[in-house]
């Protein structure tokens, strides 16, 4: 296992930096990619790709939510010697019509090389390091989901099965489904939130709740309006369906979103 030279793309994100921390604890030589890791990685700077892939036999490949996985960077790692790639995807990306997502899935099976598709479901991290934390601080969250229910995962589940993924045989060709142990409504999820931090969080999860949020963030309608199909056919689809995929994958139980939301709050996440 220590022998394997490891790239991590999104080194500083959520979950690139735990699978970087879970390799580097595991004796894995680690290549920490990012606009300001020790490999400087800038999907747009070209310039950037083979310092950053060159030497490297494994890859963790994950983009940010705007930029698609550019199949060319693929190539150009494989032809560098990357061997196994281990993609950050989505649960529900044909449902929701996320061609992104589904493209980038698409580069990752014809690279020729061993791959495994990590499919997370929403993430716990969400509420406290991304898009859902000022709307938590701010007190209400809009989102057109209605009752439906998520099964939220912890990020250190979904990097766990990465980092598993990259350094153990068996799972090349795999596409994994990654979730938490029972599925909660957002509803639910913040009613939690609000408990252990103290903080009162409402949701609205209406289609008029959501379309008045974003019109004060400014947001172009069109944008919304696409947003909307996407999330009614997501609620459409019902309840997610919760998987045994880390503990069958890391061997130990994903975390509760209690226990997550318990700990975030003792380290201060949603305070002042």
């Amino acid at each position: 296992m220590s022998e394997r030279d490891v790239l991590v793309l999104g080194a500083t994100g959520s979950t690139g930096r735990r699978v970087a921390g879970m390799l580097r604890d595991a004796g894995v030589s680690v290549r920490h990619a990012s606009r300001r890791g020790s490999f400087r990685f800038d999907w747009t700077v070209r310039d950037t790709w083979e310092p950053a892939t060159a030497g490297a036999d494994a890859m963790y490949l994950m983009a940010p939510h705007e930029l698609p996985v550019d199949p060319e960077f693929v190539r150009r790692a494989v032809e560098q010697g990357v061997r196994r790639i281990v993609l950050l995807s989505s649960r529900g990306i044909e449902v929701m019509g996320d061609e992104r997502l589904l493209a980038a899935e698409r580069t990752v099976r014809d690279s020729g090389v061993e791959w495994t598709i990590v499919r997370p479901d929403w993430f716990d991290q969400n509420f406290d390091e991304g898009f859902f934390q000022p709307a938590v601080m701010s007190g209400e969250l809009a989102l057109p989901l209605g009752d439906a229910r998520m099964a939220f995962v912890d990020a250190d589940d979904i990097a766990a099965v990465a980092a598993t993924a990259l350094t153990e045989d068996g799972h090349a060709g795999r596409s994994y489904e990654v979730t938490g142990p029972r599925a909660l409504s957002f509803e639910e999820a913040l009613a939690v939130i609000t408990r252990e931090s103290g903080r009162p969080v409402r949701y609205r999860g209406g289609d008029a709740d959501y379309r008045a949020a974003q019109s004060s963030f400014g947001i172009p309608r069109d944008q919304t309006e696409a947003e909307l199909a996407a999330f009614t056919a997501l609620r459409e689809a019902g309840d997610g369906e919760p998987t045994d995929t880390v503990r069958e994958v890391t061997g130990r139980p994903p975390v509760p979103f209690e226990t997550y939301a318990a700990r975030a709050a003792a380290h201060g996440a949603w305070r002042e």
